[in-house]
């Protein structure tokens, strides 16, 4: 899959809301919340813990700049932007 910019790996805390979840970056081991565009219910996909990919909007004026994009679940990867050109 290519994304426009790097993705970076989390590690899921919560879902809640249909559209938003708390993650914690791998990288800087910051907590931030993201957009989730997958307004199903994601079964098996959205327990705490578990190893995600998000995608970082260059847009100044976007309320929530990261997107889950991706969870590793089964020992793959699972493609959860459904509006995502990469997903398809």
């Amino acid at each position: 899959m290519d994304f426009p910019q790097p993705l970076a790996r989390a590690r899921l805390i919560q879902r809640y809301k249909r559209f938003l979840a708390d993650v914690v970056l791998e990288e800087t081991g910051e907590t931030v919340t993201v957009h989730v565009p997958n307004p199903g219910a994601m079964l098996g996909l959205n327990q705490p813990g578990m190893d995600v990919w998000v995608s970082r909007s260059a847009s100044p004026t976007r309320k929530l700049p990261h997107t889950l994009e991706m969870v590793e679940a089964g020992g793959g990867l699972v493609g959860v932007n459904t509006i995502s050109p990469a997903a398809v």
